[in-house]
């Protein structure tokens, strides 16, 4: 019954605003959002990337400095991102759980990843003019910038981050604030993206690259396994729950054949499967790298004494 109810679900967002009587009372256009203050910095470094991109490819060559794969990791990442905060799928988690769980899921686990790949801060400290690169860098080593930057991309912290946006925004009385105020939907995107960001970030460059990249493989498979551990109880609570965490948020279950408490279920069951293969998936990707790079080591041929 729940594989149906999402099959109905996708079939729904797909479908024209006619497949369903309320939502076709909404004129098509106006369930595109534009807020600017969501776009703005989303922009704002899609430019910078270009620019420093550009820079950096005209002194060192194509594909020298930042990759072709990185490149298109990161353009993929950011229109995944873009889309997921302009789509009607934005305007549809407003008013149906589910909606909202891919919305996050697609910002969390799809283009956080693809963005942290891309290593952003090399072209977008290139994107500064050349005369204010200099006082940029020794601004970023200030120890007022650079230990602040030590402790939250620390593992650990990362992942403690990570999961504290996780649980906190889906505590019904903070989810219901984000409901009812603009200013805190917003926060609640930008903490889901910018902790997911840092995350994957610390997991692709973070710690270990200077001593041993297979320690910093390590390092991202531990991570991910306790993100797993609990996301998969996080989205187990709600597919178990028999009571509405936040009875608002299934206003338009009813359009997809679902209860409100279909809705939060369903909901529960994408955090719970597809969020956990997707973590599963990248901790496989860790596992993989870690072992090929153990067995990529020099072996030291063994010493023959003659006598």
């Amino acid at each position: 019954m729940p594989a149906l109810s999402l099959l109905a679900l996708l079939v729904g967002l797909l479908a024209q605003p006619a497949a369903a009587h309320g939502i076709s009372d909404v004129d098509p256009g106006s369930l595109w959002s534009f807020d600017p203050w969501l776009l703005a910095p989303l922009y704002l470094v899609g430019f910078g990337f270009y620019i420093g991109t550009q820079r950096l490819w005209h002194h060192a060559g194509g594909g020298r400095g930042v990759s072709f794969r990185q490149v298109a990791a990161f353009w993929t990442g950011w229109l995944i991102v873009a889309l997921s905060l302009t789509s009607p799928l934005h305007w549809l988690g407003e008013r149906l759980f589910t909606a909202h769980m891919i919305e996050h899921e697609l910002l969390m686990v799809v283009g956080a990843p693809l963005m942290a790949f891309a290593r952003i801060n090399g072209p977008l400290m290139w994107s500064l003019p050349s005369s204010v690169r200099p006082g940029a860098g020794r601004f970023l080593n200030r120890p007022m910038v650079a230990k602040p930057w030590a402790l939250v991309s620390h593992p650990v912290s990362a992942t403690a981050l990570h999961g504290l946006a996780l649980w906190a925004w889906h505590a019904p009385p903070l989810y219901a604030w984000a409901l009812e105020n603009t200013a805190i939907h917003r926060f609640q995107h930008i903490s889901f993206f910018a902790t997911a960001l840092l995350f994957w970030w610390v997991l692709f460059h973070g710690r270990g690259v200077g001593r041993s990249v297979r320690l910093r493989d390590g390092i991202a498979i531990v991570c991910l396994f306790i993100t797993i551990l609990h996301s998969g109880v996080l989205g187990a609570l709600l597919t178990l729950s028999t009571r509405l965490w936040i009875p608002g948020q299934g206003a338009l279950a009813g359009e997809f054949s679902l209860s409100p408490l279909e809705d939060q279920q369903l909901a529960g069951i994408l955090m719970w499967v597809p969020m956990g293969m997707l973590y599963t998936g990248a901790a496989l990707f860790f596992a993989y790298r870690w072992l090929t790079t153990m067995d990529a080591r020099p072996h030291t041929p063994a010493v023959q004494h003659v006598g």
